[in-house]
């Protein structure tokens, strides 16, 4: 395996390529950049890159649905850190062209869904094809094949195109999580702010299936961040649940909620315990969810055993 690449969802001038640039290690690595979310994992699962950066949800447009089909499916990964990134677009185009010459458009369809607004209001017969990527977009007007594209300003001097119109967005507050992606591996200490990311399979479809899961978290006082439910292909119906909650599988509520997940469910897949991007500390939850409450009720279990319960 190689140590020192990392490989992203491409081509260069991606909002995961910018992201993946604030990670400190990034300097020290060779970063790769691929054509689709699968060929960027499965570098790791075969062992030509030690990490994998790709999108996994955006506070506009929701799960991103290539990465979370490929974590729940496959060979197992972990993640290991998350990034969250503010997003605003540009309008990229060729030298020259004016607003006016722009009638054909392109970008990832995530994107669309955080300019279509602006769309409608500046540029209503324009039309629209979706690109591999936002930087892919920005190559194919380079190439002529498009008028405009919805980028990032940054990719504007890699392609030799013009930000015709900058800070393009409808929510002011658009932001994407970007994860970093490994094979699985020890869980990284707890830091006070993390997150424990897992998918898990129901056993069966009958009434209160899903309230029976979310219950394993909510007796123990754990918070769930997401919960995404993705068709497993096993006919209509059929679903696994891609779930984050605050805490650290080290955390006894975390661990035990994880316990009991795992005691209902025919498949649990655990995706990592890592730092929280926001460096917010979960909330202190109700009585009797601490880990000093955890082990104290264990130590009076202890005690009963002995006959010493009421000690």
């Amino acid at each position: 395996m190689s140590a020192t690449r990392y490989t992203y969802l491409g081509p260069a001038g991606t909002f995961t390529e910018a992201a993946l640039r604030t990670l400190p290690e990034a300097a020290t690595r060779e970063l790769v950049p691929m054509s689709s979310v699968q060929l960027v994992l499965d570098a790791v699962r075969g062992g030509e890159a030690s990490g994998a950066f790709v999108p996994i949800e955006n506070s506009v447009e929701g799960a991103v649905t290539a990465t979370n089909d490929e974590l729940a499916s496959g060979a197992p990964l972990m993640i290991y850190r998350e990034v969250l990134l503010p997003i605003t677009f540009a309008l990229l185009v060729r030298p020259g062209t004016e607003l006016s010459d722009v009638k054909t458009v392109t970008s990832h369809p995530v994107a669309q869904a955080q300019v279509r607004k602006w769309l409608a209001a500046h540029l209503p017969d324009a039309h629209w094809e979706s690109a591999a990527s936002n930087a892919d977009g920005a190559r194919l007007v380079a190439e002529g094949r498009y008028d405009g594209a919805f980028a990032g300003e940054f990719a504007a001097p890699i392609y030799g195109l013009d930000p015709l119109v900058k800070d393009i967005v409808d929510a002011q507050s658009a932001t994407t999580r970007f994860v970093l992606v490994g094979r699985p591996g020890r869980v990284s200490s707890p830091t006070g702010a993390d997150k424990t990311s897992m998918v898990a399979w129901l056993p069966d479809d009958h009434p209160g299936a899903l309230l029976e899961l979310l219950q394993e978290f909510a007796v123990r006082g754990v918070n769930l961040m997401r919960i995404e439910s993705r068709p497993t292909g096993e006919g209509l119906g059929n679903y696994c649940f891609l779930i984050d909650c605050e805490g650290h599988l080290s955390d006894r509520r975390v661990g035990e909620a994880m316990m009991g997940l795992k005691r209902i469910c025919p498949q649990v897949r655990f995706l990592g315990s890592y730092p929280r991007a926001d460096r917010q500390a979960a909330g202190h939850g109700r009585p009797g969810t601490t880990d000093a409450d955890f082990a104290a009720a264990s130590d009076w279990l202890s005690r009963c055993l002995d006959g010493r319960g009421d000690i």
